[in-house]
């Protein structure tokens, strides 16, 4: 553990603190946030309705300096209603860009399955090249840009599903499940004090907004806590694994098409710095590792017809590999 925590790591536990009471019952949706923040990556989030992901996204910004705005996602969308557009003044015959929803800090693109591939890959360039372009122009978005995508399991019908470029480009595909009876009932209460009026600053404090200045400072620190050799090579073996897991089960090397990336392995020494940072160390473990192999590394698997017709997910691809990789 470190001696004290810096003023950077005590701004991002009042945060924490603050978005656990109001997102009640999600504290892995919560902490993925935090994460996604820290390691200046996007995620995309999956789970049935009512289950909080828009108003997870919606209380992150109310403790973060800096712009919200939220994107319905729907098939009749076109990239300008994303990107902005050139709008011409009459008064000197010239054109005006006007900028659109994907110049705030903090987007949230809700259902973003239902939109159409024209829409998708202007999101796309954003998210990747952290710039927009509209005609022969590019604008540069604000230093702090993070979408965080919607999408919902159950209704398919419909939808157009992301293109594996486009989810390699998310840090972390976070699924969240039902909330537990004790939760339930939390909630429960929560929702009528809510009816009542009741929530007027008493009950939950929302803390001192978190500066840009020390959200930048504090994703310096994460990228200055220790790693050990041993663990690099484990977080590279897990992700080369996935690409020849023969060396460790015949089994798995039949259900692989494609193994994860480089940016997987870019993706998982971030999400494990600032895992480990969230927690108060100044060093990263094997456990830290663990806990975000899943959420960086199952959108970026493709399993092949015999894993998928055995019923065989990335989770359980995963899951296997981390049982059958040595721990240092």
């Amino acid at each position: 553990m470190t001696a004290s925590p810096s003023k950077e790591q005590q701004a991002f536990m009042k945060l924490q603190d603050y978005m656990s009471s109001c997102i009640l019952g999600q504290e892995t949706l919560v902490n993925r946030l935090l994460v996604a923040l820290l390691a200046d990556g996007h995620l995309l989030v999956e789970g049935a309705p009512g289950l909080a992901k828009t108003k997870a996204v919606k209380t992150l910004s109310d403790g973060v300096e800096g712009s919200f705005h939220r994107i319905q996602f729907t098939p009749d969308l076109l990239p300008a209603d994303l990107t902005g557009t050139d709008i011409y003044r009459p008064q000197d015959g010239s054109f005006v860009f006007q900028q659109g929803p994907l110049f705030n800090n903090l987007v949230l693109a809700d259902e973003i399955n239902r939109a159409p591939a024209k829409v998708q890959s202007a999101l796309l360039e954003a998210m990747a090249e952290r710039q927009i372009t509209v005609g022969n122009t590019s604008y540069p978005l604000p230093p702090l840009f993070l979408v965080m995508a919607t999408q919902n399991p159950i209704e398919q019908e419909g939808t157009y599903p992301l293109p594996e470029a486009q989810l390699d480009r998310f840090l972390l595909h976070v699924f969240i499940d039902y909330p537990e009876m004790n939760y339930e009932q939390r909630i429960l209460h929560l929702a009528r004090a809510e009816a009542r009026g009741e929530l007027n600053g008493g009950d939950v404090q929302v803390p001192e907004l978190l500066s840009q200045e020390d959200l930048f400072e504090a994703r310096r620190q994460v990228l200055d806590i220790h790693m050990a050799p041993g663990v690099e090579e484990y977080l590279l073996q897990l992700v080369l694994a996935t690409r020849n897991p023969s060396a460790y089960s015949e089994q798995l090397a039949g259900w692989i098409e494609y193994g994860a990336s480089p940016r997987a392995s870019i993706g998982l020494d971030r999400s494990a710095r600032a895992h480990a940072w969230l927690a108060g160390r100044d060093f990263v473990s094997p456990e830290d590792v663990q806990a975000m192999a899943f959420d960086v590394m199952r959108h970026r698997l493709i399993l092949n017809y015999e894993a998928e017709a055995e019923g065989v997910t990335p989770d359980r691809f995963i899951s296997e590999l981390v049982a059958l990789v040595p721990v240092p």
